[in-house]
């Protein structure tokens, strides 16, 4: 999917967190309404889920550390 960057998943008692990214908003907005992944939520609430919430974040900052320097990322 275009503008795709990662997909992570978390499971902990019995909870699970999926976290996607993605490079912009409107990659984000066509992935949510491509036709195969209607279906796949369609499916998805019919058959697996019972309840699910989603939230759409956006990151403020982030950093890394490489086991020598950390990396600000720059403040917008």
């Amino acid at each position: 999917m275009p503008g795709f960057v990662s997909y992570a998943e978390y499971t902990a008692e019995g909870e699970s967190v999926a976290l996607v990214e993605f490079t912009t908003a409107e990659a984000l907005s066509a992935w949510r309404n491509h036709p195969e992944h209607v279906e796949a939520q369609r499916i998805g609430r019919e058959r697996l889920f019972s309840s699910y919430r989603v939230q759409v974040c956006s990151v403020e900052r982030e950093y890394a550390f490489d086991g020598r320097v950390r990396t600000p990322t720059p403040e917008p």
